[in-house]
C-alpha cells in the first residue's frame, strides 16, 4: 500500500516482528528510515528502479540501524543522516546533525527535533513540504499509535518534555511511527478508560485493519490528542504513573 503525499509517496515495509521501514519516494529517489535489515529494503528499491538518496537514524538501537551499513554498500553515495552526539553508537554516519538543525531532502525542508526518554539523543524527523496539506514525522520510537516508547535510557520527566514537543506540531501532521503497536496500546488504554468513545472507535478500526493485515499507521497528530493517553497527560506526575502501569501491564 502507497500513501500518497502530493508529489510523493511513503510506503511501510514491515519486517522482523513488528518494525516498520518506511520508505519515503519522490520521483527516482528514496529516503529509508530506520532500516532494521536491509534485504527487503534493497529488494523493494531495485524493483522499482530506484536510487537511495539518505537513510534517517533516529537512534542506536539494532533494530533501527541493523541494515544500514549493506544498503550504503550498495548505494555508497546515500547520505546516513543521525544524531552527532551518538558518533560513538551510530560511527557509519555521514550528515551529523543536532536539535532544531534544517536540511532538505527531496524538494522538502526537515527540521530534526531532540526527543530523549527512550534513548538518549533520540530524534525525530519533521518534514514540511508546501506542495502538501499536512507535514510528516518521523517519530522514531518516541511516539506511537496510542503509545510512546519505553524508558530505557531517559527519565519520565524527559519523555513528558518529548512528547510535549511533538504535540505542539500541528494537527494534521501524519505520523509514521517505527513500530506497529497500536492495537496493544489501545486496549491498555481501555483498561483505564473504559468508556472512552475516541479510545473505543479507534479500536476497532485498527482491529479491522489489522485482521486484513493494513498498517495501523500513519495517525495524525489529532488522533492521537484524541486517544493516545500519554499524550493526554496532564503533568509529569500522571505521565509517570500511565508509563508504569504500562510497563507492568499484560495484554
Amino acid at each position: 500500500m502507497l500513501e500518497k503525499e502530493s508529489e510523493f509517496t511513503i510506503h511501510p515495509i514491515t519486517v522482523l516482528q513488528d518494525n516498520i521501514v518506511w520508505v519515503w519516494v519522490h520521483n527516482c529517489n528514496a529516503v529509508v528510515v530506520d532500516p532494521s535489515i536491509s534485504r527487503p529494503v534493497e529488494k523493494w528499491l531495485l524493483d522499482k528502479n530506484l536510487s537511495l538518496e539518505a537513510i534517517l537514524q533516529t537512534h542506536h538501537h539494532d533494530d533501527h540501524i541493523g541494515g544500514t551499513q549493506k544498503l550504503i554498500k550498495r548505494w555508497p553515495n546515500a547520505k546516513v543522516i543521525a544524531a552527532k552526539k551518538e558518533l560513538k553508537r551510530i560511527p557509519f554516519q555521514t550528515f551529523s546533525v543536532d536539535d532544531n538543525d534544517i536540511f532538505y531532502l527531496m524538494d522538502s525542508k526537515i527540521k530534526v527535533i531532540e526527543v530523549h526518554g527512550h534513548t538518549n539523543n533520540h530524534l525525530a524527523f519533521y518534514v514540511s513540504n508546501g506542495n502538501t496539506k499536512y507535514n510528516i514525522l518521523f517519530p522514531g520510537d518516541t511516539l506511537f499509535g496510542g503509545g510512546c516508547g519505553r524508558l530505557l535510557e531517559g527519565t519520565p520527566s524527559q519523555m513528558f518534555e518529548s512528547l510535549y514537543k511533538l504535540n505542539s506540531l500541528p494537527e494534521n501532521t501524519k505520523i509514521y511511527s517505527a513500530h506497529e503497536y497500536t492495537e496493544n496500546n489501545l486496549k491498555w488504554a481501555l483498561t483505564l478508560k473504559s468508556n472512552d468513545i475516541s479510545i473505543i472507535e479507534r479500536l476497532k478500526i485498527v482491529h479491522k485493519q489489522r485482521q486484513r493485515g493494513i498498517p495501523s499507521l500513519p495517525s495524525t497528530i489529532s488522533e492521537e490528542r484524541k486517544t493516545n493517553l500519554f499524550l493526554r497527560a496532564k503533568n509529569v506526575e500522571e505521565f509517570t504513573i500511565l508509563r508504569r502501569h504500562k510497563d507492568s501491564w499484560k495484554c
